[in-house]
């Protein structure tokens, strides 16, 4: 599938607001309302949009301290890799997880309430795993910028 400029401009504004309703985007890309259903489905259909969701004020939820994590493992054996991945995409404090290139293994980005909750996190769960050699923390102090629209 091809993007042309509406499709592109459809993306962004879904990307923006999600919530945005077929009527409003139908004004605003001067297409009808059934051509721009039409187009969403057929971008979700091609994978363009993988889902939609809701973004949480952290704060409110409970979520006070974020984390980046960078992950040494142990070996470097196609298993092993494999083994910390499946078991680290099964914690709920983890965010996003990175393979990366580098000095380091894999970034994480940690989610959790306090410094204790994660220092239990790490204890009870992050650091036990047995491809983990070691785990280097670095906590964010302020957030400057947090978006989740990719440029297009």
């Amino acid at each position: 599938m091809n993007l042309d400029q509406t499709d592109i401009k459809l993306l962004s504004y879904l990307q923006e607001d999600a919530s945005i309703s077929n009527k409003e985007l139908s004004i605003k890309l001067h297409k009808s309302i059934a051509a721009i259903h039409e187009r969403v489905k057929k971008l979700k259909a091609n994978g363009y949009i993988k889902k939609t969701v809701a973004i949480l004020d952290r704060h409110r939820i409970g979520i006070g301290l974020i984390s980046f994590s960078q992950v040494f493992l142990k070996a470097h054996t196609f298993e092993v890799l494999n083994e910390f991945e499946q078991e680290v995409a099964k914690f709920p404090e983890v965010m996003e997880c990175y393979q990366m290139a580098g000095s380091y293994d894999f970034m994480l980005r940690i989610a959790t309430r306090d410094m204790e909750a994660y220092h239990l996190f790490l204890r009870h769960k992050l650091a036990v795993l047995p491809q983990v050699n070691t785990v280097q923390t670095y906590f964010v102090l302020s957030e400057t910028k947090n978006v989740t629209a990719y440029p297009i």
